[in-house]
């Protein structure tokens, strides 16, 4: 009886292991599709992600760097414009240009005329500017006078006086001590310093350089610019034959005269 028994379980044990397996195999089918289905969305994200935080960086670095590219055009024309400059100066002292400004007769005396003379706008208490110029740019001593007799290049430094008040004070003093061992100042003693005052200044400079020197031109700089004379020099001479030319920075207005 028991050998009968257990030979008709045995079929329905292999039903019920058909079944788990079929079943099984099910989920493991399902668990691969689903596993699949998450790293495809995982990867569509990552593929989004990367892309979004591309466009939002080109789009920061656009608004950002509109300014920086307008100064890096504008550094590459200055380059250029100093290389051609460069290039021209190199070009005329090949052709003798120093030295070569004509000397014309002025009532008795006999005096060269000046390529351009150049008035360094100053102040009371900016000897260590001035210093500095004198260190980099600006020569001292005799060879002041040979950048004037050979390049036709006139220098100086430009300032006036004290209030009637504290007229002869330690400030005009100072000044009077210095240039007396330089040499390279333009004393304005009917110009009172004041920051009020600096486009009257700059006016009576120019008077009293064309009374003083016969010039092509005059320039005026502040203590706190770097002047190269050379390229100065070149740029100068393209514009010798146009006249009454004004180069320069206007604020506001046009250029007047009076006749």
């Amino acid at each position: 009886m028991q050998s009968r028994g257990s030979g008709h379980r045995q079929p329905g044990l292999m039903l019920r292991s058909r079944i788990s397996s079929v079943m099984l195999a099910m989920f493991a089918t399902m668990a691969s599709f689903y596993v699949a289905g998450r790293l495809w969305q995982d990867a569509e994200n990552r593929v989004y992600l990367i892309k979004e935080l591309d466009r939002r960086t080109s789009q920061a670095q656009s608004a950002i760097s509109v300014d920086d590219t307008l100064k890096v055009v504008a550094c590459r024309h200055q380059h250029k414009r100093l290389a051609a400059l460069e290039m021209e100066l190199a070009a005329a002292r090949h052709e003798g240009f120093v030295g070569s400004y004509s000397s014309e007769t002025n009532g008795t005396n006999n005096r060269r005329r000046l390529m351009a003379v150049i008035g360094v706008i100053t102040e009371f208490g900016r000897k260590n500017s001035r210093d500095a110029i004198r260190r980099s740019w600006l020569p001292t001593g005799p060879a002041l006078k040979r950048l004037e007799e050979e390049k036709g290049v006139l220098v100086r430094f430009v300032i006036g006086r004290r209030c009637s008040t504290h007229r002869g004070d330690s400030f005009d003093r100072e000044i009077d001590d210095e240039n007396m061992h330089t040499k390279d100042f333009v004393i304005l003693d009917n110009h009172i310093e004041a920051s009020e005052e600096r486009p009257k200044k700059t006016k009576l400079f120019f008077a009293h350089a064309a009374d003083t020197w016969d010039a092509e031109f005059y320039v005026k700089v502040n203590d706190d610019v770097y002047v190269n004379i050379d390229a100065l020099g070149v740029m100068l001479a393209t514009h010798w034959d146009k006249p009454r030319v004004y180069m320069g920075c206007m604020k506001s207005g046009e250029v007047f005269s009076q006749s």
